[in-house]
C-alpha cells in the first residue's frame, strides 16, 4: 500500500470511527430520515461548491444510472438502515456489526466474478457468522423486537455498503471521485427525502444541531467519502472496505469508554470472531500454503 493509500485509510478509519457519536445527535435532533437526506444535500452541495470555486471540471458522461445504483446503497440504504438501528442497538453494537461489510463484500464480489472465494475466505465467512450469532444471542440489553429489527436493519446497511463497494470498483473505476461522490449523495438525499413525510424532524433543531449536521455532511461525507471512492480505484473494493475494521475499533472504544454503553463478554468474543473472519477474507490470516490475494482494482 502506497504511503498515501496508508494516510487516506488512517484518516477514514479514525473519522468514520467517531462518525457515530455525530450520527445519534444528528438522529435525536432532526430523525433519522431528516439526517441522512439533509446531510447528503449538504454533501453534495460542498463538493459542487468547491470545484466550482478551484475551477474543477466535473465530468459525468459515464452516465446518471451508475450514480443512481451507488446514492441508493451506499447512501440511502447504508446510511438510512445504520441510521435507523443505531438507537435501538447503540454505538458499540452499530460499530461491530459495521465490521461484517468485508464478509457481505467478498461474497459479492464472488457471485459478480470479481474475485473467487479462497478457502480461507470460505472459513472467514463461516466465523463471521458466528460472530454475528454471538453479538445478536448474547446482548448487554434485554432481546425486545426493537433490538432485534435494529440488528436487522444494520446488516442491512452492511450488506447496501458492501454491494455499493464491489459495484463501484466495477462499473465507475475511470469515473473521478468528485463526481462519484456528488452523484451518490445526490441521489441518496432525494431518495431519502420523502421518508421525512413519515419520520418527521422532532423540533426546531439549535445550533449545536445544525454543526453537527455541517460536520457529518462536509467532512465525514464530502470529504472521507471522495477519499473512499479514489481508495477503492487505487487498492480494489475488498481491500478498502477492510477499513471498517478500523471503524469499528475506534467507534467501540468511544462507545464503551466514553459513552459507557455495556457490552457482554459474548458480544466481546463475538467482535473478535468477526475480526478474524474478515481478516482471513482480506487474507490478513492465511490457511495452509500461503494464497494468492487476487485484487482488482477497478474491476
Amino acid at each position: 500500500m502506497k504511503s498515501r493509500d496508508l494516510v487516506s485509510y488512517v484518516f477514514l478509519a479514525l473519522v468514520w470511527g467517531a462518525s457515530f457519536v455525530v450520527m445519534d445527535h444528528n438522529i435525536h435532533a432532526f430523525g433519522w430520515a431528516g439526517s441522512v437526506s439533509f446531510r447528503s444535500f449538504i454533501a453534495a452541495a460542498t463538493l459542487l461548491l468547491v470545484a466550482r470555486a478551484i475551477g474543477r471540471r466535473l465530468d459525468f458522461s459515464f452516465g446518471i444510472f451508475p450514480l443512481f445504483v451507488l446514492g441508493a446503497t451506499t447512501v440511502a440504504l447504508q446510511l438510512g438502515l445504520l441510521s435507523y438501528g443505531l438507537p435501538q442497538i447503540g454505538t458499540a453494537m452499530s460499530a461491530i456489526l459495521v465490521a461484517t461489510i468485508p464478509l457481505f463484500t467478498m461474497l459479492i464480489a464472488a457471485l459478480w466474478g470479481v474475485e473467487p472465494i479462497r478457502l480461507g475466505g470460505l472459513v472467514g465467512i463461516v466465523l463471521g457468522a458466528a460472530g454475528i450469532v454471538l453479538l445478536v444471542g448474547f446482548p448487554a440489553q434485554p432481546v425486545t423486537p426493537e433490538f432485534l429489527i435494529g440488528c436487522a436493519a444494520t446488516l442491512g446497511s452492511t450488506l447496501s455498503a458492501a454491494f455499493g463497494s464491489v459495484y463501484a470498483g466495477r462499473r465507475l473505476s475511470k469515473a473521478g471521485s468528485w463526481e462519484i461522490t456528488i452523484g451518490a449523495f445526490l441521489f441518496g438525499g432525494l431518495l431519502s427525502l420523502p421518508l421525512i413525510g413519515f419520520v418527521p424532524v422532532p423540533g426546531l433543531p439549535g445550533p449545536l444541531d445544525i454543526g453537527t449536521l455541517l460536520i457529518a455532511g462536509v467532512i465525514m461525507s464530502a470529504i472521507t467519502y471522495v477519499i473512499f471512492y479514489r481508495l477503492i480505484a487505487s487498492i480494489g473494493p475488498t481491500r478498502a472496505i477492510s477499513v471498517e475494521f478500523g471503524v469499528t475499533g475506534v467507534a467501540v472504544t468511544i462507545g464503551t469508554l466514553l459513552l459507557n454503553e455495556p457490552l457482554t463478554l459474548p458480544q466481546i468474543a463475538g467482535g473478535v470472531v468477526i475480526g478474524m473472519g474478515c481478516a482471513l477474507v482480506l487474507g490478513v490470516i492465511r490457511i495452509g500454503r500461503a494464497e494468492a490475494v487476487v485484487e482488482h482494482p477497478g474491476a
